[in-house]
């Protein structure tokens, strides 16, 4: 499913026009990447949980020659199912 799919499913189901519910969809994912870039949780009850995590810094390897490249530190999204997910 793409984000086209999921603009679509929100006009059919709201009678709203594609144009509005392509902005409502945009206006979501936009919060949603504002609050991880300030390090909040996402707790969507039902689906699941979005969350921010400190990356370790490591060493890894170019595959082709062999070289060790530096892995600087970061931040990762991790994602937790929520119960009816997975059920």
């Amino acid at each position: 499913m793409i984000k086209q799919d999921i603009v679509n499913a929100v006009a059919e189901r709201t009678g709203l026009t594609k144009i509005k519910s392509e902005m409502a969809v945009e206006s979501l994912l936009e919060a949603m990447k504002q609050a991880l870039k300030r390090g909040q949780r996402i707790e969507l009850r039902g689906f699941g949980v979005f969350y921010v995590r400190p990356r370790k810094r490591g060493v890894g390897r170019n595959p082709k020659t062999g070289e060790v490249v530096p892995i600087p530190e970061g931040k990762t999204i991790r994602f937790k199912l929520g119960k009816e997910l997975r059920a």
